[in-house]
């Protein structure tokens, strides 16, 4: 019986360390969701334009979120920093195109297409009380689920 006490506060302490610890990651991605919204990046017509090429406003979102991702990868690679649970971060180098990158591609822009646009802010629209969205989600998570499905079938085959 006193056995049991300890390690039932153990647990819940140790559960609400974790939970302290992931507030950050919360205000992060709610500052990024704002960001998409203020900057237009959620915009239909915004993205419509860059479909039309009326517009270079996403070409130039689009070309700084690719740069920071170039900068902050190879800062990564450089860097020996550590994850949160003491593991080194290692960046692994990409293989070149294959089968399954052209197929995840070509599906993701097709439900680009349908949606009318990028998938990546749903959340951020759903907080902007546009309801639709919630169709474009439930599409995003049967994606996700088909591709767990069949990801197995996906994977590079070894010579």
């Amino acid at each position: 019986m006193i056995s049991t006490t300890p390690t039932t506060t153990t647990t819940t302490t140790a559960s609400g360390t974790h939970l302290l610890r992931q507030w950050p990651f919360l205000i992060a991605g709610l500052l990024f969701g704002v960001l998409l919204i203020k900057s237009e990046a959620a915009s239909w017509y915004r993205i419509q334009e860059m479909f039309r090429f009326q517009s270079m406003h996403m070409y130039g979102l689009i070309g700084s979120a690719v740069l920071t991702g170039l900068i902050t990868t190879t800062l990564l690679r450089r860097s020996g920093l550590h994850a949160l649970n003491g593991e080194t971060i290692h960046v692994p180098a990409k293989e070149g195109p294959t089968r399954r990158y052209v197929l995840g591609g070509l599906i993701f822009g097709l439900g680009w297409g349908l949606a009318g646009m990028c998938p990546g802010p749903i959340f951020a629209l759903l907080g902007s009380h546009l309801l639709p969205m919630l169709i474009v989600l439930t599409a995003a998570l049967v994606g996700t689920w088909a591709y767990g499905a069949v990801q197995h079938r996906l994977q590079p085959r070894s010579p």
